[in-house]
């Protein structure tokens, strides 16, 4: 049976950026469900329980028809905000990747704010409910892809390393339709050591 996972951090660690209520109903709610609606699914197919959910996802065309769906939005729903959860961190000043990680970025993209700037034009450009992630390629290197619903990287053989929740229930208790607001200052809080350790993995 797939679990949610604790958060590393208490709800309100991300403040002013995310606040607690939106973080327990997030995780505590939202999250919770796409797990509870997963291992429901899995139960009728005893052959497919106890396989990482990485597994499920990168062979989605081989599930049985009866779950193939499910484990598409809710299983994609569990993995997405399992590594979201450990991309973010309580806010940093002038937050910015270093090292190695941000030599690859300025490589692919030219520089830090490019990207910065490309990844926040696809954020704001996904229409109704979805994800952008930076990810990587074994062929391609580093890329950013749009999307929707609770589709993962992995669906297309990409490794995610960093991903924006952009449904609205990530960020309407505090920017109601204000996504842009809530997309400027995520950049507040990411995680950049975890998506430097996500690539070198």
């Amino acid at each position: 049976m797939y679990e949610l996972p604790k958060l590393p951090y208490a709800y309100d660690a991300l403040e002013p950026v995310i606040d607690a209520r939106t973080m327990e109903l997030h995780h505590g709610k939202h999250h919770a469900t796409y797990v509870a609606k997963l291992n429901e699914a899995l139960m009728k197919e005893p052959a497919w329980q106890g396989k990482p959910i990485e597994e499920l996802l990168l062979n989605l065309e081989t599930l049985p028809p009866s779950i193939r769906m499910t484990v598409r939005n809710h299983g994609g729903g569990h993995h997405n905000h399992s590594l979201f959860w450990t991309m973010l961190r309580p806010v940093r000043e002038n937050n910015a990747p270093k090292g190695t990680l941000a030599e690859a970025i300025t490589k692919t993209f030219g520089s830090f704010d490019a990207f910065k700037e490309e990844f926040t034009k696809n954020a704001l450009g996904i229409f109704g409910s979805g994800w952008v992630w930076l990810a990587l390629s074994e062929v391609e290197g580093l890329k950013i892809i749009m999307n929707a619903n609770q589709d993962s990287p992995l669906m297309q053989k990409l490794t995610p390393v960093l991903g924006i929740d952009v449904w609205e229930h990530a960020y309407y208790l505090n920017y109601q339709n204000r996504r842009a607001d809530y997309v400027t200052a995520f950049w507040n809080i990411v995680n950049w050591d975890e998506v430097e350790r996500r690539i070198k993995a």
